[in-house]
């Protein structure tokens, strides 16, 4: 159900990104937020179903130790993803 939250509030965000960078430099600075914002959400969105796919294959190729390992290394990953986005979300405000 969570994501289905911040499916509906990324495409909010998206559908007033537009209307927000039309309003001057104020426009600009959020406009590069939103922008940032979005990819560091369509990111986490590519992460998840990576991380799924890697650990189902993993299921069925090395059981379900493979599967945890495979899981907790994705997660790792996603996790620096975030962050970064996290930094460069950060980055734009203080532009």
């Amino acid at each position: 159900m969570k994501r289905v939250g911040r499916t509906v509030v990324l495409s909010a965000v998206l559908a007033l990104a537009p209307v927000v960078a039309t309003a001057g430099e104020t426009g600009a600075k959020v406009g590069g937020v939103v922008e940032e914002s979005a990819k560091t959400g369509g990111h986490a969105i590519r992460d998840g179903f990576l991380t799924f796919g890697r650990t189902i294959r993993a299921f069925f190729t090395g059981g379900g130790r493979a599967a945890q390992e495979t899981w907790h290394e994705n997660a790792v990953r996603t996790r620096a993803n975030a962050r970064e986005g996290a930094r460069r979300v950060a980055g734009e405000a203080k532009r």
